[in-house]
Parts: C-alpha cells; structure tokens; sequence
C-alpha cells in the first residue's frame, strides 16, 4: 500500500506527491475538517475574515523562527507569521471573528526533524471579544471535537486508506472532557521523567510530545510564564509573571496543536510589554493608533491546520498535510 507512514521524507516532485493516493486521502481528510470547522464556528455567530498575506508589521512572538522582509514598493513590509495583530483590529467590525491564516516562518533547520514544523502553513484563528482564556479553551475544545466527528462520520474511506485508528477518539468522541495542567505542573512532570525543560520558557517540542503520549485525549497546558511569549498575551492579576494563555496538546505523542490566551489591549501596559520584550514601539504604529483609540478586550487562539489534520489523519509528519509542503531548508516548488 502506497503509505507515507513509511515514508517520512519530504517529497522532491510536486506530481509524485499529489498523484499519491495517500495525499489525496490526506486533503480529503482536511478539506472535510475545515468544511466542519466553517460549520461550527458559523452556527456560532462568528463571521470569516481574510486576512492580509503581508504588512509593515507582524508577530514578534514565533520561537525560534525568522521572519521575511517583502518590498512593498520601496516599504520594508513583512509576510506574516500570525494574524494576531490584525485578528485584534477586527475585533472593532465584529465581536466574534475567525480566519484561515497563512502563516510564514522561516523555522531552524533542526526542525525539520520534529515532524511538526513546516516553513509554510496555516492557522484556524479565532478572537472573540469581551471572552476570558476560558471561553476561548471551550471554543478550541469544541472546534477540535467537532472536526474529529465529522471526519469519522464523512470521510470513513480516507481514514481506512491511511489506516487510521479511529478508536483512539473513543474518549474524544464520547464527550470526555479536556485534561487542564498548569505550566509548572508539565515542567514537574517533565523533570520526573528525566527531562530537563527550563521553568522560565515555552515547553520544548520533546518535552509537548513526552506529554503528549501520556494522554488519551487532547489537554490543554496553560499559565506560561511570562517572557516565554508574545507581548500580547495577558498578565494574570492574581498570579504576577504568569500569563492568562494556554496551549492545546493532541494526545497520542502528536503535541501541541494550538497556542492562545486573553489579550493586553490598553495602550500603556502594550507598550510596557514591548519594551520588555525588547520590541520597538515605533515598528507597531498603526496597530498602537488602534489601541490608542481603544478596542475590545479579547481571547482567542490558533490551531495550526496541518498539525491537526496529521493528528486526525494518523501521519508521520506534518509535511504530509500539505499539497505543496515547504519544509525548513528544504527548496521545494
């Protein structure tokens, strides 16, 4: 059988890749998610934006990741790496938005061992004025829940080509709620593993996939210190230096899936942020004249299409989610 679990490289002919019958299974797989994450969202009130490809600013917060200057007649622009900024901004024409985000990150090259990172990819993200880290959490758990389902009840074939399990969504499928952890609770689970993961940072990709295999069902990792992201994630009142942000693991040894969290949205504390952060004010002009002149509190998220669709579909790599893949060093059509 024509199986790219067995085959973990990425490929070098754009034909060989889209004639497999595995890939074509593969989008099928992810044309119905994304078909199943419009209906849901929808029926939730919430309206789909197209967000811009490039503009004189963009998320500072990927890790690790570099960013691509554009030439936008004779204005150094960049492509972006997230929506948030403009995700935010939307939130002045409507109360409850999402998008289906490109994304470009110019990942280090030891990520393209990881089977989870690709230079090019897509993100279902969503803000939703007025909402706490809570609401967003059972927005994300929804979403997720909703796109398994129809994948199980739509595209039944495709899951038995690639030879899927789909009894590992038993517990997802029956309703059982989402695992909630602390950071500081993964980062002692970690070290009694024997991995050494820094309390002050992000989770590393090993240490998401240790904890990832230890589930049954997604979870989500929540209280990131703060530092370890973006200055737009929100500091918590009652707990200083921790964030009110979270991550969302898939289970079975996939890893994270989805970042998000309540957002700073007054003018001052965005700027104390900044500079914190070691970001220059002056680079964010137009997106700080927002804030200025006010928009609403929020929480939202991102769930990076390809990796969930890997997770659904059973693939060895994230590349495998893509019908033109742009892996980290990799030159490719």
């Amino acid at each position: 059988m024509d199986t790219l679990l067995e085959t973990p490289l990425p490929p070098t002919d754009p034909r060989e890749h889209l004639t497999s019958p595995t890939t074509r299974a593969v989008l099928r797989v992810q044309h119905t998610m994304l078909a199943a994450v419009r209906e849901y969202l929808s029926e939730q009130g919430f309206t789909e934006l197209l967000p811009p490809v490039i503009g004189p600013v963009t998320d500072p917060g990927a890790r690790g990741a570099k960013q691509v200057d554009v030439d936008y007649y004779g204005h150094r622009y960049k492509l972006m790496t997230s929506a948030i900024l403009y995700k935010q901004a939307s939130l002045t024409a409507f109360d409850r938005i999402f998008c289906i985000a490109p994304n470009v990150r110019l990942e280090p090259l030891e990520t393209s061992s990881t089977g989870r990172h690709l230079a090019e990819f897509h993100q279902i993200d969503v803000e939703i004025a007025g909402a706490s880290r809570e609401d967003a959490m059972a927005v994300a758990e929804n979403i997720v829940r909703h796109a398994v389902r129809r994948v199980v009840e739509r595209a039944p074939d495709e899951l038995s080509a690639l030879e899927r399990d789909t009894g590992a969504f038993a517990g997802l499928l029956s309703g059982t709620p989402f695992g909630h952890r602390t950071h500081a609770s993964a980062v002692a689970g970690l070290h009694d593993l024997g991995h050494a993961q820094s309390p002050d940072a992000e989770i590393d990709w090993v240490g998401e996939a240790l904890l990832s295999k230890g589930s049954d069902v997604p979870f989500f990792v929540t209280d990131y210190p703060k530092g370890s992201r973006g200055f737009y994630d929100k500091e918590s009142r009652d707990t200083p230096g921790t964030l009110r942000n979270f991550d969302l693991l898939a289970a079975e040894g996939y890893g994270e899936l989805c970042s998000g969290g309540e957002r700073e949205h007054e003018y001052h504390t965005i700027i104390a942020r900044m500079r914190e952060t070691g970001e220059n004010p002056a680079k964010y002009a137009w997106y700080l004249k927002m804030v200025r002149e006010g928009i609403p509190a929020s929480a939202g998220f991102g769930i990076g299409l390809e990796r969930l669709t890997r997770y659904v579909a059973g693939l060895h790599s994230v590349w495998q989610a893509s019908a033109y893949p742009k892996t980290p060093g990799v030159v490719s059509p």
